[in-house]
């Protein structure tokens, strides 16, 4: 419905240096083009009553049509969350389109046969899945080939082994009277590693409960 939120974000940074370079291709379809009658109304009143508006289904219809082979992702507060594992999926995918929910919700139909699949960035509730398709388009971009310098900066990061990441320090080695860890600048690799695997623990026990659950069900499931 706001193509031109995608404006700005779609130009810089990465995401606009993998365009320029024709790594990724991004097409904005703006949905009120789709729109019914002389208003290009995209909107209905809910059957059975209640407040707001739903997304109409024939609009998403027509705006999907010229795209019968894309993998369709709807952004909506029901869909599962968004996870690595997610983006991983999808930056292997040819041809992805996101398809951004707005007012109260999309009248199931268009969701139940017209998407693939439905992803929400977490438990709460935005205005529209704007935010949440740029998100995807950020987390999709560093994981094609040529984007990002360093290849091995996408693989070890936070839950690729369903923890996060350990703390990172550059210089200097004080400011301020904080000092980096001795074991970071000691040279011994081994130390090193065992140290950040230890931090990753550590952090993911307590800033991730959830997730340490996980960790460490699959150990005992080992």
């Amino acid at each position: 419905m706001f193509p031109e939120f995608f404006e700005s974000p779609l130009e810089v940074s990465l995401v606009g240096r993998a365009r320029r370079d024709g790594i990724l291709d991004v097409e904005v379809v703006a949905l009120r083009e789709y729109g019914l009658g002389r208003h290009q109304t995209l909107d209905g009143a809910p059957f059975g009553g209640g407040a707001g508006l739903i997304m109409r289904v024939e609009p998403l219809a027509a705006a999907l049509g010229p795209h019968p082979d894309a993998h369709k992702v709807l952004l909506s507060a029901a869909g599962h969350r968004l996870t690595q594992e997610t983006l991983d999926r999808l930056a292997g995918l040819e041809h992805v389109v996101l398809v951004c929910g707005r007012y109260e919700g999309v009248d199931q139909r268009a969701a139940e046969h017209l998407m693939d699949e439905e992803i929400s960035l977490g438990d709460y509730v935005l205005l529209g899945g704007e935010v949440g398709s740029l998100a995807i388009i950020e987390g999709v971009v560093r994981l094609l080939p040529g984007v990002v310098g360093n290849p091995e900066s996408v693989v070890h990061e936070s839950f690729r082994d369903g923890l996060v990441e350990e703390p990172q320090y550059t210089r200097p080695a004080e400011f301020r009277g904080w000092q980096v860890p001795e074991v970071l600048l000691s040279g011994d690799h081994g130390k090193v590693a065992a140290w950040r695997q230890a931090e990753r623990e550590r952090r993911t026990r307590e800033r991730r409960p959830d997730l340490w659950r996980e960790v460490a069900l699959e150990d005992e499931g080992e």
